[in-house]
């Protein structure tokens, strides 16, 4: 009887022209209603939060940054706040053993250039799939322009319940 009802359902929907953004219009806070409406700029850490510093700041001083916003990653912006690279945590764990002195050369020695990033329109199950193929756990979000308006990190994804 479930399986008549469902399917008596589904016809009728798609009869009547019923698309799943009605669904996520009726049922806004259920999962389907997230992942379908959840925008980047959403959840994004935005102000204080987002992790910026120009190229020419020292590795030291981009870590103060990236402890206080705690995200663990900062964007690296040009002078007109454009993303021109990225530093994570994992970044610097990777280069100070190499060189233990890396941390009062400029960020621009050792960021990633041309690193990924979402804009805040993007639907987070974009970004989602994005931190699972490239395996991070935190995207720098950009406006039409490609400046800079906010970090994604994967725990607000998932304190979400996505």
């Amino acid at each position: 009887m479930l399986a008549m009802g469902d399917a008596l359902g589904i016809t009728v929907a798609r009869l009547r022209g019923f698309k799943k953004e009605d669904f996520a219009k009726l049922h806004p806070s259920g999962r389907l209603g997230k992942i379908l409406n959840l925008r980047v700029k959403d959840l994004m850490r935005k102000g204080r939060y987002k992790s910026v510093v120009t190229k020419n700041v020292k590795i030291k001083d981009a870590i103060i940054t990236m402890t206080s916003s705690r995200v663990g990653a900062t964007s690296v912006v040009n002078k007109s706040g454009k993303l021109i690279g990225y530093f994570t945590d994992g970044d610097l764990r990777r280069k100070i053993r190499n060189n233990p002195e890396i941390l009062n050369q400029a960020i621009k020695s050792v960021m990633t250039k041309n690193p990924k990033y979402v804009f805040g329109t993007d639907f987070v199950t974009k970004a989602k799939e994005m931190m699972k193929h490239y395996n991070c756990d935190n995207l720098p979000v950009v406006d039409a322009e490609h400046k800079v308006v906010g970090i994604l990190d994967e725990r607000d994804i998932l304190q979400e319940g996505l």
